[in-house]
This record gives structure tokens, sequence and C-alpha cells, in this order.
């Protein structure tokens, strides 16, 4: 396997388990010095401490049972990996489609890859949290 594929491999992984609710797996991808922006706030969260708080909230209330990874991409530098790609989920209560575009930085840690730099948007400009549908 190449380094591209074990990335992807672990965002996949990651990227399931959320979509069932359970964001341990991202959590544990997450460096210590993780810096995060979803669309969700208003400044960026620094530390794998407030990360963790905020996907604390957010523990058991994701249900997407169809989502997809869509033309992963994953660009190394030496010890430093930027995978991005879209998304696409299907929430489970009302088939609701959400599309995403996702960036994570990788780096590679004595304990194996670590986000570093997680920034999650909607795909399209302009479109309200939840409506996005490119």
């Amino acid at each position: 396997m190449t380094i591209a594929d074990d990335i992807i491999a672990l965002e996949k992984a990651a990227l399931d388990r959320w979509c069932a609710g359970d964001p341990d797996a991202a959590l544990a991808l997450s460096a210590e010095d993780v810096s995060y922006f979803d669309p969700f706030r208003e400044s960026r969260l620094d530390g794998k401490p407030a990360l963790a708080a905020l996907y604390d909230g957010l523990r058991g209330q994701i249900s997407a049972p169809r989502h997809e990874m869509i033309e992963p991409k994953v660009q190394v530098v030496g010890d430093a990996a930027v995978l991005s790609f879209r998304f696409v989920s299907w929430n489970g209560s009302e088939g609701a489609r959400v599309a995403w575009n996702a960036t994570e930085v990788y780096r590679r840690d004595p304990e194996g890859w670590r986000v570093i730099h997680t920034h999650w948007s909607f795909t399209g400009a302009g479109l309200a949290a939840g409506q996005a549908d490119a």
C-alpha cells in the first residue's frame, strides 16, 4: 500500500464511524495540536481538548448510513500529507443529501499519521447549512 492508500483508508474508517454517530475514530486520528474549521463555527478551534468538546456534543446525533468519499487526492510532502475530497451523505431519517468539500492535513508522528488541520465547507458558494445539493 502507498501512503495515499493508508491515509484514505484511515479517513474512510473514521468517516464510517462518524456517520454512525461515533466521533472517536476521528478524534483518535487528531494530533494534540490539531486545528479545525467547519461552516457552523465562527472561528477556528485549536487543540485536541477543544475538538473533543465539540465532538462530544455531536456524539450520537449524526446518522448518515449512506455516504461517499468522492475523488480523494493525497499530496505527500516529506512527513506531511494533504488529503482533499468531496463528501456526500444522506441523513438516516429524512434522506436529505448534504455535499461537502473537505481538507485534512496529516503529519507523520511516531505513533502514525495524525490530522493536524481539518477544514469542512459546503459544496457550492453561499448555500445554507444542510441545503447543499451539488
